[in-house]
């Protein structure tokens, strides 16, 4: 059995741990709350790396997928449904434990639905809709899928918009702490600023895992297959369509999950979260990492997007994300950090005196 991929997990985990040491002894201990943020974007990145490195499939409205995780819990847990409280559905939802009452700042009562049940919600509401998306679209090929998820991104994106309990363009704000459990929790506040840093991280650690994991499994080498030749992966008696779609939905809910988890540190969510433009973002931080190296997707992920939240790029943000991708597929179309990058320069750095010549 092939232990490498834990001992890479293993290191990465103490490499979260050392750099929230460095931050407290170095005194930017508020690096923090880019790092945690930049952590959730990293969920995006390495679930549509999967996508587009080992299913061979381009999505641009994978911010669409964020923005449904990150509104429907937005939604569920402030909207108020006290009025409903002798409603048939709402008394058995709250006899379940699946709502939570509380109140505002200004004492009104209120009965909303709890976050561990509004995760779940937005979860399925994401597969369903993914399923419901990739069944037709995953049938194009080319830049016919690229269009077609880039459309899907922007119906979501006009949706939220332009939606009165979206809350428009201002979006929706005071999102309660996610209560994961007893002591542990999800919130922006400053006193729970390291927790959340492991939060995030943890989570991305355990997202790393399970794709190191499955690409490592028959089905990733079925998925290599289909990237490699589709058609002949098809004739072999691979169910070529079965895994595309599944890999679609596997790489939305990652997505989803990291909307979810990253309204709640926020305290709430704007339609920028559904732009074209953060789409763009996340297929040029998967290009440029490398598009079937997790590895180099993910560190790339980190890198630039705390750059970015940080404000390094100021006004030329997009700009910056979108000259990236032009770059990269003019001149690394495989990414700075492809898989076989560090193999060819230890070929170059071994390659015996006048091994060229021979």
């Amino acid at each position: 059995m092939n232990h490498t991929r834990y001992i890479h997990i293993l290191i990465f985990a103490l490499t979260v741990v050392a750099v929230q040491l460095l931050t407290r002894v170095t005194g930017t201990g508020y690096y923090l709350t880019q790092l945690t943020m930049s952590a959730y974007y990293s969920l995006v990145i390495i679930g549509l790396s999967l996508l587009m490195g080992y299913a061979g499939q381009i999505s641009i409205g994978h911010a669409g997928f964020f923005a449904i995780g990150g509104y429907m819990t937005a939604l569920l847990t402030t909207h108020n449904l006290l009025q409903y409280k002798n409603n048939a559905f709402i008394s058995i939802m709250n006899n379940a434990g699946m709502l939570v009452q509380s109140r505002d700042l200004y004492g009104t009562d209120l009965l909303t639905v709890h976050p561990w049940a509004a995760c779940l919600a937005a979860i399925f509401i994401t597969v369903v809709i993914a399923y419901a998306i990739g069944g037709p679209v995953l049938k194009l090929k080319g830049h016919y899928l690229a269009m077609a998820t880039l459309g899907f991104g922007i119906i979501i994106y006009r949706v939220v918009l332009g939606t009165a309990v979206f809350g428009e363009a201002d979006g929706i704000s005071d999102v309660p702490a996610f209560m994961l459990f007893p002591g542990l929790k999800i919130s922006g506040k400053l006193p729970l600023r390291i927790s959340n840093y492991y939060i995030a991280w943890g989570a991305v650690v355990i997202g790393m895992l399970l794709l190191l994991n499955l690409v490592s499994s028959r089905t990733g080498r079925a998925l290599r297959a289909i990237h490699g030749a589709e058609d002949a992966s098809n004739a072999m008696g691979i169910d070529t369509a079965k895994y595309k779609l599944h890999t679609f939905v596997l790489s939305a809910v990652f997505a989803a999950v990291a909307g979810v988890m990253l309204t709640h540190y926020n305290g709430g969510i704007g339609p920028s979260e559904a732009s074209v433009m953060k789409s763009v973002r996340y297929v040029a931080l998967v290009a440029i990492g490398g598009m079937a190296n997790l590895w180099g997707a993910l560190t790339m992920a980190m890198i630039l997007n705390f750059l970015s939240l940080r404000g390094y790029f100021g006004s030329m943000d997009d700009a910056v994300f979108g000259g990236i991708l032009i770059i990269i597929m003019l001149f690394a179309p495989n990414g700075l950090l492809r898989p076989e990058l560090f193999r060819d320069l230890k070929n170059k750095l071994i390659r015996k005196p006048g091994a060229d010549e021979a």
